[in-house]
């Protein structure tokens, strides 16, 4: 396998992995005092439900490149609006709300893109070596 084509084989993976992780860091505000550990606990699990969703996603991504890219272009694009009217009610702020955008949501895209992009490289790589 060509260099190229092993990079766009782990780069949506790595980022997207990064990306779950980023995600599942805000399941620690779950964490308060006043409560018991058992009602900490189930709320750090269902505060997780999302990370263990994209993390689901990846692994179709994983096996099906084409299909898991799409899923996640269009994850990253219909959460966007989401995510903005609600920083943007807390915060009343553009700017700032552009940029959680961009944080949060943006790299699902990135990723969705990168695994149709490396679909497409083994693809032509593989019919390439066919014809030969």
């Amino acid at each position: 396998m060509k260099k190229s084509i092993k990079v766009f084989h782990w780069l949506p993976r790595v980022i997207c992995v990064l990306a779950i992780l980023f995600i599942s860091l805000f399941a620690a505000d779950a964490f308060a005092p006043g409560l018991t550990i058992w009602q900490q606990l189930a709320a750090f699990f269902i505060h997780l439900i999302p990370s263990f969703v994209l993390l689901a996603l990846l692994i179709v991504a994983w096996k099906w490149e084409k299909i898991g890219g799409i899923i996640f272009i269009v994850l990253g694009l219909g959460m966007s609006p989401i995510i903005f009217q609600h920083n943007y009610n807390m915060n009343n702020s553009i700017g700032m709300s552009i940029g959680i955008i961009l944080t949060i949501t943006f790299p699902f895209v990135v990723v969705g893109i990168l695994f149709i992009v490396s679909h497409f490289l083994k693809k032509k790589n593989l019919l390439k070596n066919h014809t030969v």
